[in-house]
């Protein structure tokens, strides 16, 4: 059963992992409906994102290696430290720093008390309100040729934010984005971007300890691996969906859905369907 269930989750995560609407929300709740009916973990929501973010560097790969080879060249004098992708190396690790800072804070709280469905049932709906004002009033005309050093700093703490499960990290930082001015694509995109140090290093970080560990966890290994796989696959599909429909559509669905998934939450809590 559990490699049923691994299969389940790792579609879960590919599906959500680049919506707005918190993917280790969707992993908390849906493992909890299973028939185990268990928290997968922080570790194991962290070394499946490995496959969805695996699909973003491929799906960016062009960019990536762009934006490190003239960042590079910066540091050398090789190029102009004003140069448009150079900027965006050094925004990214800009960006970085608020989420690496709490997650080493925080990192108790993560695996323990943040984790609990009353907490994700309220931001869930919550941040989903933030984001359905910041699309309906963010005036959507800078890009990412705008992005400044402060603005970077605010999506980084966006994103921080998603370390609690329910805010999402695209949510976060695309809520921030439109708050700020920018476009949905161009705040999209910036999400996808800034997620890749902070969700490999967390990633690799969970997967080191989960294969020096000889404690039981709800999957094994293999199971966890067949999981980050079929996230991967998935992942690399919605990404492709997601920024041509953010480029002709708002972020409304993504808004009631919220609403309506965090109220569900509330509604077994409430009825002891499921146990925060």
């Amino acid at each position: 059963m559990h490699w049923i269930e691994a299969i389940i989750l790792g579609l879960v995560q590919g599906l959500t992992e680049f919506l707005p609407v918190s993917s280790s929300a969707h992993l908390r709740i849906v493992g909890e409906l299973l028939p185990d009916g268990k928290d997968p973990g922080a570790a194991f929501t962290a070394i499946t994102q490995l496959g969805t973010e695996l699909a973003v560097l491929i799906y960016f790969w062009k960019d990536f290696v762009r934006i490190i080879s003239r960042w590079f060249g910066s540091l050398t004098g090789r190029v102009p430290r004003n140069d448009q992708d150079a900027r965006m190396g050094w925004l990214i690790i800009v960006g970085s720093i608020p989420i690496v800072v709490f997650g080493l804070l925080l990192k108790d709280a993560i695996e323990t008390s943040f984790r609990s469905l009353w907490i994700v049932g309220t931001t869930l709906i919550v941040f989903g309100v933030i984001l359905g004002v910041a699309d309906a009033v963010g005036r959507q005309v800078r890009k990412l040729e705008d992005l400044t050093v402060p603005h970077g700093l605010i999506y980084g703490f966006a994103q921080a934010l998603a370390l609690i499960p329910g805010v999402s990290r695209s949510g976060g930082t695309i809520t921030a984005g439109l708050l700020m001015g920018y476009t949905r694509e161009a705040a999209a995109r910036y999400s996808f971007l800034l997620a890749m140090p902070a969700v490999f290093a967390s990633g690799l970080y969970e997967l080191y300890g989960a294969l020096k560990s000889t404690s039981p966890t709800v999957y094994t290994m293999p199971q966890t691996a067949l999981a980050t796989v079929i996230a991967f696959g998935v992942g690399y599909a919605i990404i492709a969906w997601f920024l041509r429909y953010i480029s002709h559509n708002s972020f409304r669905p993504f808004v009631w859905y919220r609403i309506g998934l965090g109220v569900v939450v509330y509604i077994l809590l409430g009825t002891g369907v499921i146990s925060a």
